[in-house]
């Protein structure tokens, strides 16, 4: 027994409330060292009367080590904790100081979890569960009030898109496609920002109490809002809180009287007069880019304007979260100050930060809902679109970031495969609509929520920005009416599946240097089975799964007997079915 790569320590992933009443475990250990691992559990105060040994399950595995998991319903809300870990015949037993031979005596030197106190058990809103997104740049989605149109725009789809042009989309132009949406089947759209800006992304916000006019105004945005939420559709809108804009007054304020500026603390300053020297500007700014200086989020004026904003535009417009930009380089404080704004206003809102690393320090139930799965998103291209890793590493990929962070953050993750800031999914794929079909297929099959990327479901091509940013084809003699039928399938069978939703999740089939992958979604009611062939030839897959009869999702009618445990799928190049374990 390898005790030297078990590991466990009290709070975060490995030991957290999952609700009220319930505390989630878990542990690691060598891959495929240990055969049994147990939680021994009780009651400190009520030890011998209480003392409980619950079966941990294999949660996940990834190159070096597996992942064990179980959950607790301690009667008293508290809980004393080790655990029992074997290896054949072997039996150790873990402390939080020791391994031992024997089982302890008492609880004194086991792990603990004080109580399950209600204020900080981590929820997140389950509506986000339910929800298909749908990302839409406003400036390209549709122009659908050409007299708000920027100064110099051009005809709609008549250029390539560039850092600079403006075409004239605008929430207008959103609002007379609600009926495409409903169609396509989304249920919430997420915004990149809205706000008055100088740029066609709006990244350089201006001011952060008012909607640009070239996108509409405040009022638009209410209709916009309103009609979505009579569809079923909720809104998320952009905050970028880490810099402003350089046509931000206080800004402007600190360019015109320099040191004499009330304002020059909002912002982090290394030398006056604000210049750009050999290429590095003489204040912090997002990258190197002088139009957009960062915010001292730490300086009380300016932390009081940013979260009136959050809080004012939740109860003014009626919106259901915030997208947070450049979420990481703002400091932790802030965004537990902001959670704290945001879920008074709206106990229901999302709040999704952008972070395209690691994000456990994120997600402990003080900040972020969620965090931009960008991990989640690399894993999948690196597998189904770039075809750089097999199955069994993908699984690994997966695997550890599943056992990264407390279940209730998974359920809710922001799953995207691209977006305004990557190339699109078809260019990516290298205009292969098969691979595309594929990595869809597994983020709507998977933990968290998914999200269509604007012009995707209709087969919009583009490369990094600005490519990705181009005007949405609205020409039907255009559009990839097969690829917008596809898209409307999956959507529909998240939806009538709860158990691809918030079902438990296992790889069954994860294929060492190959690409069959078959992985198992479970609930009290339903099993569904997803089983797919990324490879360029005919595979037949065998299952490991219990005698019974499959039916089939995709493709209705078809059904197919397992035999002596297992099932055998024939598939064609790059293709996939989805089974329904038959009650019968």
């Amino acid at each position: 027994m390898f005790l030297e790569a078990i590991y466990h320590r009290p709070g975060k992933n490995w030991s957290y409330a999952f609700d009220n009443q319930t505390i989630h475990l878990r542990i690691r250990a060598k891959k495929n060292d240990l055969t049994e691992v147990y939680a021994l559990t009780g009651d400190k105060y009520l030890w011998d009367q209480t003392i409980e040994y619950i079966p941990m399950s294999k949660l996940s595995s990834d190159e070096l080590f597996d992942y064990f998991t179980c959950e607790v319903k301690p009667p008293y809300r508290r809980l004393k904790y080790g655990f029992l870990l074997q290896q054949g015949q072997e039996k150790r037993w873990m402390t939080e100081y020791d391994f031992l031979s024997e089982p302890p005596g008492n609880p004194d030197r086991l792990f603990e979890f004080p109580f399950i106190n209600p204020a900080d058990v981590f929820t997140t809103p389950d509506w986000v569960k339910d929800a298909v997104f749908y990302q839409i740049f406003p400036e390209r989605f549709a122009n659908g009030d050409s007299s708000n149109d920027p100064d110099g725009a051009l005809p709609w789809g008549s250029a390539e898109p560039t850092p600079t042009n403006f075409f004239g989309g605008d929430l207008q132009g959103v609002i007379d496609h609600l009926d495409y949406l409903t169609e396509l089947g989304i249920n919430a759209i997420y915004f990149t920002p809205l706000f008055t800006a100088t740029t066609n992304h709006k990244y350089d916000t201006e001011d952060y109490m008012k909607i640009d006019p070239q996108f509409g105004d405040k009022d638009t945005l209410k209709k916009l809002v309103k009609l979505c939420h009579e569809r079923g559709i909720r809104v998320l809108m952009d905050a970028v809180f880490n810099h402003s804009g350089r046509t931000f007054a206080p800004f402007v304020d600190v360019q015109k009287n320099g040191d004499q500026s009330r304002f020059k603390d909002w912002f982090y300053i290394r030398s006056l007069p604000l210049e750009v020297v050999d290429g590095i500007p003489t204040y912090d700014t997002f990258s190197f880019e002088p139009l957009m200086p960062k915010l001292n989020t730490h300086h009380p004026e300016v932390k009081e304007y940013l979260l009136r904003s959050a809080e004012y535009w939740i109860k003014e417009t009626g919106i259901d979260g915030w997208r947070l930009d450049v979420a990481n380089e703002v400091g932790h404080e802030f965004w537990r100050e902001f959670r704290k704004v945001v879920k008074k206003a709206n106990p229901d809102a999302y709040i999704l930060g952008e972070v395209w690393h690691e994000s456990s320090i994120w997600l402990e139930g003080d900040q972020f809902d969620a965090v931009m799965n960008y991990p989640f998103t690399y894993a999948v291209l690196d597998f189904f679109v770039k075809r750089t890793v097999d199955a069994e590493k993908f699984s690994f990929m997966l695997g550890k970031q599943l056992a990264g962070y407390p279940h209730q953050a998974s359920e809710v993750a922001f799953n995207l495969l691209d977006s305004h800031d990557t190339a699109r999914l078809l260019t990516l794929a290298h205009g292969d609509k098969r691979l595309m079909k594929l990595a869809a297929l597994f983020q709507f099959t998977y933990f968290g929520t998914p999200c269509i990327y604007y012009g995707d479901e209709i087969g919009m091509d583009g490369g990094p920005d600005p490519g990705c940013r181009k005007c949405m084809q609205w020409d039907e003699n255009k559009q990839d009416k097969d690829l917008f039928s596809f898209y409307q399938k999956l959507i529909k069978l998240r939806k009538d599946h709860t158990v691809l939703r918030t079902g438990t999740f296992q790889f069954l089939i994860a294929e060492n240097q190959g690409g069959k992958l078959a992985y198992l979604r479970e609930d009290d009611h339903e099993s569904i089975l997803v089983i797919i062939n990324n490879d360029k030839f005919t595979q037949s897959v065998i299952i490991p799964v219990h005698d019974q009869k499959w039916m089939n999702l995709w493709n209705d009618g078809e059904s197919i007997q397992s035999h002596k445990g297992q099932l055998t799928v024939k598939l064609p190049a790059y293709g996939f079915t989805v089974l329904k374990a038959s009650l019968s």
